[in-house]
């Protein structure tokens, strides 16, 4: 269980914060990088559906690298937090994503821009309330096999993506015309 309730609270707001403004900034850093294969593995490289989830896990991850050193004493269940989060902010961007299109049959960023922040408010929120909870070894455990292989999942599939509007399907499900 979480030793000290205002570190985790702490962490958990800038987590937050770091997630929607890396998370933003990541949609436009392969374009700016001219393109570089390298910087797609871990940005957006189309507006599919897809690449968007890639945003909030690699956001989280980066942030990861920071908070990991901070909360990795004070909690028995780290990994399986961060697990938990990222793939309910996933979820929900993709149930809600799904709802809208079908009903709405047509983008708009600011709703995408909203269900983002939304997504990374949830992925936080699921994330403290397993770090406060008492989590085995072995659930901590396949929450790391969990994130990485996410992480695997979006690296793997990336080259798939540039160059190709690959998973634009995934984009436009439930829209027939």
């Amino acid at each position: 269980m979480f030793k000290t309730n205002t570190t985790l609270r702490k962490w958990h707001v800038i987590g937050f914060f770091w997630i929607v403004i890396v998370g933003s900034l990541l949609h436009f850093t392969y374009e700016w990088s001219g393109k570089m294969p390298i910087v797609g593995y871990f940005s957006a490289v189309n507006e599919s559906l897809w690449e968007h989830l890639k945003l909030g896990y690699f956001s989280l991850t980066f942030f990861m690298l920071i908070d990991y050193w901070v909360l990795r004493n004070k909690t028995t269940g780290y990994f399986a937090a961060k697990a938990a989060g990222i793939v309910s902010m996933n979820l929900l961007i993709v149930l809600v994503n799904f709802i809208y299109e079908t009903v709405v049959e047509k983008p708009n960023p600011i709703f995408h821009i909203a269900l983002f922040v939304v997504g990374a408010f949830i992925c936080q929120y699921v994330s403290i309330k397993v770090m406060r909870s008492p989590v085995r070894n072995r659930l901590n455990y396949i929450g790391l096999l969990v994130y990485i292989a996410l992480g695997l999942l979006h690296i793997v599939l990336t080259p798939f993506q540039m160059g190709k509007e690959a998973f634009k399907l995934i984009y436009t499900i439930g829209r027939f015309n």
